[in-house]
């Protein structure tokens, strides 16, 4: 993977500022989520393109609904960003929903269930009579 310049790291920073503000504050279409967040942005270094992952807190019908919603809105959401960020072109956007954030949720809710198990296989052992006894030395 190419590594990006200080420029493109810069401007991806800032259209991901302006997409949140725009998504959060501006839009009022009730398909969008109330907890939508932009996670990342990648602009193409044309400025042609951009990639915006974005999460939703909820259900799968939520972050189709909340995709439906940005992608009807597409038009709006893009005149907004051409405002709010001075670029020669504004990019295309394709809104891409991010799933790193419920994964990394469902993989502690894992990690927590291995560990409880874990706690009481030991517990169990400790009332079984496999304890050592205290009273020797």
């Amino acid at each position: 993977m190419k590594k990006n310049s200080v420029k493109n790291n810069r401007i991806n920073g800032e259209v991901q500022r302006a997409l949140a503000e725009v998504i959060r504050g501006e839009i009022k279409d009730p398909r969008i989520a109330p907890m939508t967040s932009v996670v990342s942005v990648e602009v193409a270094p044309d400025l042609k393109t951009c990639k915006a992952y974005i999460s939703v807190f909820g259900d799968e019908k939520a972050q189709q609904n909340t995709l439906e919603g940005l992608n009807s809105a597409l038009g709006f959401i893009r005149s907004q960003l051409a405002q709010k960020v001075n670029l020669r072109i504004t990019p295309q956007i394709r809104f891409i929903m991010d799933r790193s954030i419920a994964y990394g949720v469902d993989m502690s809710h894992k990690i927590d269930q291995v560990m409880a198990d874990q706690r009481e296989k030991s517990s169990g052992r400790e009332e079984s009579g496999h304890e050592e006894d205290p009273g020797r030395d």
